[in-house]
């Protein structure tokens, strides 16, 4: 399974009320009329956004959204993209991005675990320093995860600055602690608020 992450403000000026009307309005469009391979998503409230200030060159911005729409495959996504845009979405898709500011996102794939922990309340994520060579880290960051409730991802498509891995769930587990990775990796613990979750989502 894939999952399209997207990371995004609203643009100055707009209300949070009216953005999110916007936002759930889109993600309800999307359940409504799923496209084909689509298997839910989330809207979630962030407090901060890291990789979208490392995108617009800000110390640290304000807070804001974190998109996760559920795919079986590379082909879903295409489908996704645009049926996104299309007939029975187009009116909800432009009316979110009429009202957002700055944009991110990546594509991730699932190691292991379950996708329902796309509405996790934390995540944890894991990247390493740039321009350092390093080795997969899958065993030792779903150490003691819980796989009906938990999930662990890859980054495999960066469309923007976002880290390699992520975990989802309750609490941090014990293999994403910054004492046990390996020279050159950080971890970073992000809380999360559901704003819209589809029932497969």
């Amino acid at each position: 399974m894939l999952a399209y992450v997207s990371w995004h403000r609203p643009a100055t000026g707009v209300r949070q009320a009216e953005y999110e009307h916007a936002l759930e309005r889109f993600h309800r469009s999307l359940a409504h009329q799923p496209p084909s391979g689509f298997r839910g998503s989330v809207a979630l409230r962030l407090g901060e956004l890291p990789w979208l200030d490392q995108l617009a060159g800000e110390p640290s911005g304000p807070a804001g959204y974190e998109d996760w729409y559920l795919l079986d495959d590379w082909s879903a996504v295409g489908v996704l993209e645009e049926a996104a845009v299309g007939r029975g979405h187009a009116t909800a898709h432009d009316a979110v991005a009429a009202r957002a500011g700055p944009a991110t996102g990546s594509i991730y794939r699932l190691l292991e675990g379950s996708p329902q922990a796309a509405a996790a309340s934390l995540a944890v994520w894991v990247a390493h320093e740039p321009r350092r060579d390093h080795p997969p880290l899958a065993d030792l960051l779903g150490d003691g995860i819980d796989p009906r409730r938990d999930a662990l991802w890859r980054r495999c498509l960066g469309l923007g600055p976002a880290p390699e891995y992520c975990l989802l769930a309750a609490e941090a587990p014990p293999g994403v602690a910054d004492s046990r990775l390996p020279a050159g990796w950080a971890s970073r613990a992000i809380a999360r608020e559901v704003v819209w979750k589809s029932a497969d989502g």
